[in-house]
């Protein structure tokens, strides 16, 4: 995963960054969300050559899983994608962190 200014380089979320639960935001802003995230992610698929759209559609099934948190940190007003298990292994209870 990427490292953005609120996060420390093992993805553990700094003091005051934030959930956001996905179904607050509208389409357009969450599409946006999801587009920018996807165009920054580094994920190697291997052989396998997985659509722009389909990287998307696989990001926005983790957030509705629960698999994937919507993350903002409002010092670098920037959003994050972090994987669920991730932050809880760094203490993470879903709580404005902080």
């Amino acid at each position: 995963m990427p490292s953005d200014a609120g996060f420390y380089d093992d993805d553990a979320p700094q003091p005051g960054v934030i959930e956001i639960p996905y179904q607050r935001l509208s389409a357009d802003a969450l599409d946006a969300i999801l587009e920018e995230f996807v165009s920054r992610e580094g994920t190697d698929y291997g052989d396998y050559d997985v659509s722009f759209d389909d990287k998307k559609a696989q990001v926005l099934s983790q957030l509705r899983q629960g698999a994937a948190t919507l993350l903002f940190d409002p010092v670098s007003q920037t959003c994050h994608i972090e994987m669920t298990h991730v932050l809880r292994a760094h203490g993470w209870s879903g709580e404005q962190n902080g």
